[in-house]
């Protein structure tokens, strides 16, 4: 009883974690969708040294994370909207180009939704589960990486924004 009312209350706790890491207000700095807010399609295609990633490679690699945790959680195997260059990573595109770029913002919108509405209509059993870790650790580790990634595109902002004005 006490395992299951943790996992419950665990649930409750990893939404208001995934939408404070994921919109806002968050009391780290800006969160993920605050961090790209204004960003054009060429701000988003700049790599900032090669092998470096590019703001739009973090935006799907989120979404993507986010798809593989909603899989994990629902029992789902179906394709995330874009092919993989490599693990975790999916192919963005190869010019700036503002449609593909609302495109995939709305696709991280969709894919953080999808996985917030899985986790409020999950079970304590299914959040439990887990093949090396449970999914509610999981779920930490999500908003976590929206956290981290956030930043990331904070600074690679300004050092765009920089090179800019040099």
């Amino acid at each position: 009883m006490a395992a299951r009312r943790a996992a419950e209350t665990g649930g409750a706790r990893a939404v208001v974690l995934l939408d404070e890491a994921f919109s806002g207000p968050a009391w780290h700095g800006p969160s993920l969708k605050v961090a790209l807010r204004g960003v054009t399609a060429a701000e988003a295609c700049w790599r900032p040294a090669p092998g470096r990633n590019t703001i739009w490679e973090l935006l799907l690699h989120a979404a993507y994370t986010k798809h593989v945790v909603l899989g994990r959680l629902a029992g789902r195997t179906d394709r995330f909207a874009r092919p993989l260059r490599k693990a975790w990573w999916p192919v963005t595109p190869d010019a700036a180009d503002e449609g593909a770029w609302r495109r995939d913002r709305a696709l991280l919108e969709s894919s953080h939704r999808a996985l917030v509405d899985a986790v409020k209509r999950a079970s304590a059993a299914a959040l439990a589960r887990g093949v090396r870790r449970p999914l509610i650790e999981q779920l930490g580790g999500a908003a976590l990486h929206d956290t981290y990634h956030g930043g990331q595109i904070s600074l690679l902002r300004k050092l765009y924004q920089a090179r800019a004005r040099d």
